[in-house]
């Protein structure tokens, strides 16, 4: 089971965008996907709910209600054989509270948009989730992706200048689309839509290169142990 987390503090970072793609790609590579959504706005949940039939189902666990009927870790426990985990963080992420999630997770994607608000925000962010999350650069499992960028502007330069020197991958650029509005609307990813575009294809295979990669470490090391 392969588990990847999208946290941002700050909301508006994409963070709900980035988790229903990549939850639909694993999908439709036919890999068993579950969607843990801790945001309280439950827009990864509704998404899920709109897939259409003919798509491959993804298990979605509302991790933001709260349940009396059963214990918490029952209640965010997905199905047996679950290959693939696409876990949506909540904006105003509290570190200390979400440290187990993350020390769990395989690979975490810190979605940042172009702005002067947003780079100041994802700088505390990371800060945070390498001190009192614990999380170490040298493990490789934390990665930066700008959100609904264009290139040929001045804010995305200077975003990649800053992320340049986090010491952090800056892994892929997702392009400013439209495309991503008209699959949500319809509970598709990107992937799955009949006339995807192909650059906004392409700006994911950075990510997904990374993620493979992600996964051939845990690989080797449970070999190795």
């Amino acid at each position: 089971m392969f588990r990847v987390t999208i946290a941002n503090s700050k909301g508006g970072s994409g963070k709900t965008t980035l988790a229903t793609n990549l939850a639909s790609y694993y999908s439709s590579q036919r890999l068993k996907t579950a969607l843990i959504d801790y945001d309280t706005q439950g827009s990864s949940s509704y998404w899920a709910s709109r897939r259409p039939d003919s798509l491959q189902q993804i298990q979605v666990i509302t991790a933001y209600k709260q349940t009396m009927q059963v214990t918490r870790s029952w209640f965010l426990r997905p199905d047996r054989e679950t290959e693939r985990i696409v876990i949506d963080s909540p904006a105003g992420l509290d570190i200390a509270q979400f440290k187990q999630t993350l020390n769990e997770s395989d690979a975490i994607i810190v979605p940042v948009l172009p702005s002067a608000i947003d780079i100041h925000a994802v700088a505390h962010f990371i800060a945070d989730i390498l001190l009192l999350g614990k999380i170490k650069r040298e493990q490789g499992r934390i990665a930066v992706v700008a959100n609904r960028a264009r290139r040929n502007t001045l804010v995305y330069q200077r975003l990649e200048r800053f992320l340049q020197t986090l010491g952090i991958p800056f892994i892929a650029t997702l392009r400013d689309s439209q495309q991503y509005i008209k699959a949500s609307e319809g509970g598709f990813g990107i992937f799955e839509m009949p006339r995807a575009n192909a650059k906004d294809l392409e700006s994911w295979q950075p990510l997904l290169k990374w993620l493979d990669s992600c996964e051939q470490a845990k690989n080797n090391l449970q070999v190795a142990q």
